[in-house]
C-alpha cells in the first residue's frame, strides 16, 4: 500500500483567507468569533458567530461564476485554488487527470442559497427563481466545481456527515491514494451556514451559546457557529517525492464508528473505538501522540464524554488537547478541514493552536487543556477528532514529515 502525504492547503475561513493568516491567528490566539451581520439577525436569539469578515466575491469571481456558485462552493474554489498551487501540480498530464479526484465535506452545501430562495418564493411571493438554483445549492456542487476547474476525472464526489463530514471525506480520500485507486485526490470541506434559516433551526436544538465558545472550561454554555472552507492535496509519498514536492505532513491512518445509539447525545464507546481504529490503522503508539486536536465543541455533554474516552484511550494520561472551536467556531461539515490546519501547525512548527475563553477546568474534563494561549511543544504525531450528530465519528491520525 502507499504511504499519504499532505503537499498542499489553501483555506478561506473566520481567521484569515490563506494559510499564512490562519496560522498566524492560531499563534497569536485571536478569536474570530463576533455578533454575526447577517439579514433579519435582531429576529435570532443567538446572535454571534465566526463570520469570514471582508469576503468579497467580485474579487475573485466573474459574474457568471458568481451566479453559479453559493457561498459555500466560492470558499471551496479559492482554498483548493491555493492548495494546488503549494502542491506544484499540473493535472496536464493525461494520465494523472484520468485517475485524480475530489472528495469533500459538508452539511448544508447551498443552505444559503436555498434560504435566500425560500424568502423569494414564500416571503417576497415570488412565481419564479434564477435556473441554476439547484446547481447552486446541491451538497455536490463544490465537488464537481473542483473537478471541473482543474480537469479531475477520477472518483469524486461529496460526504455529509454532519459535524464528522470533513474527517470523512479526507480519510476515504486518504484510503483512496493509500489503495492505489488514485496518486491524488483533493479533498476537505466547505460549509457556508450562517443564515437567518441557518440559525434558526440550530436555535431549537438548545446547545448554542450567547457569549463565547469555551470547550472543556467550567461555565461553558454550547457552541458558537462558524463558516468557511479548507481545501488540501493528498498524494501518494512516492509520487510526492519522484517531483520533489514539499511534504507537509504524512496521513497515517483514519478510523470510523458508529455510535448505533441516540441522534444528538453522543456515546463515550463510539469515541473511544474510533480514536483505537485511527491508532491501529496508523500502527501508532499511544504515547508517540504529542497532540490531539477534540471535537471539542463547547456543550457540556459533548466534553464530558470526550474527556472521558480520551482518559480511557490514553490510559489515563492523555497528550495536550485544544479545541480550536474556540477561535473560529464550528464549521459544521467543513469543521474537521479546518481543524487540521492546527495539526499541520503543531507537527511543522511545534506550536499547538490553544482553547480560547477558558475559565478554569471543569472536574469532569480532566485533561491538559492548552488554555488561551497556544504552547510550544514538539509534536512528532497527532491525532484530529470529529464525532457528529447520529453518533456518525472519524478520525485522522497524522505524522511530522
Amino acid at each position: 500500500m502507499q504511504r499519504v502525504v499532505i503537499t498542499g492547503a489553501g483555506t478561506v475561513n473566520p481567521l484569515g483567507h490563506d494559510v499564512a493568516q490562519t496560522f498566524d491567528a492560531f499563534r497569536e490566539g485571536r478569536c474570530a468569533i463576533g455578533p454575526m451581520d447577517i439579514r433579519d439577525v435582531d429576529r435570532l436569539t443567538v446572535r454571534i458567530g465566526a463570520q469570514v469578515r471582508d469576503w468579497r466575491a467580485e474579487d475573485h469571481f466573474d459574474a457568471r461564476q458568481i451566479a453559479l456558485y453559493d457561498r459555500s462552493t466560492q470558499f471551496a474554489v479559492v482554498a483548493a485554488a491555493q492548495a494546488v498551487a503549494q502542491s506544484g501540480l499540473r493535472f496536464d498530464d493525461d494520465d494523472l487527470a484520468l485517475r485524480a479526484g475530489v472528495v469533500l465535506g459538508t452539511a448544508g452545501g447551498g443552505l444559503t442559497t436555498t434560504d435566500d430562495n425560500y424568502r423569494a418564493v414564500y416571503e417576497e411571493r415570488k412565481d419564479r427563481v434564477h435556473p441554476l438554483v439547484v446547481p447552486r445549492l446541491m451538497n455536490s456542487a463544490s465537488t464537481s466545481h473542483l473537478s471541473m476547474i482543474h480537469g479531475l476525472k477520477g472518483p469524486a464526489f461529496s460526504i455529509s456527515t454532519a459535524c464528522a463530514s470533513s474527517n470523512h471525506a479526507m480519510g476515504l480520500a486518504f484510503q483512496m491514494v493509500r489503495s492505489g485507486a488514485a496518486p491524488v485526490m483533493l479533498t476537505g470541506g466547505t460549509e457556508a451556514m450562517l443564515c437567518f434559516g441557518g440559525i434558526k433551526a440550530w436555535e431549537g436544538l438548545r446547545v448554542m451559546a450567547r457569549d463565547a465558545c469555551r470547550p472543556f472550561s467550567i461555565n461553558r454554555s454550547g457552541m458558537v457557529q462558524g463558516e468557511g472552507a479548507a481545501i488540501f492535496v493528498f498524494e501518494a509519498r512516492d509520487h510526492a517525492l519522484a517531483r520533489g514536492a514539499d511534504i507537509l505532513a504524512e496521513v497515517a491512518g483514519f478510523g470510523m464508528s458508529s455510535d448505533a445509539g441516540d441522534i444528538v447525545m453522543p456515546s463515550q464507546d463510539g469515541a473511544m473505538r474510533v480514536m483505537r481504529q485511527a491508532l491501529a490503522d496508523a500502527a501508532m503508539d499511544p504515547r508517540e501522540v504529542g497532540y490531539i486536536n477534540a471535537h471539542g465543541t463547547g456543550t457540556a455533554a459533548n466534553d464530558r464524554i470526550e474527556s472521558a474516552a480520551l482518559m480511557e484511550v490514553f490510559g489515563g494520561d492523555p497528550p495536550p488537547v485544544s479545541s480550536t472551536k474556540s477561535m473560529h467556531g464550528h464549521l459544521i461539515g467543513g469543521t474537521g478541514a479546518v481543524e487540521l490546519l492546527a495539526v499541520l501547525l503543531a507537527l511543522r512548527e511545534g506550536i499547538i493552536a490553544p482553547t480560547l475563553g477558558f475559565l478554569g477546568r471543569d472536574p469532569d474534563c480532566p485533561l491538559d487543556v492548552v488554555a488561551n494561549a497556544a504552547r510550544r511543544s514538539r509534536v512528532d504525531a497527532a491525532l484530529t477528532n470529529a464525532f457528529s450528530f447520529g453518533g456518525l465519528n472519524a478520525v485522522l491520525a497524522l505524522r511530522r514529515a
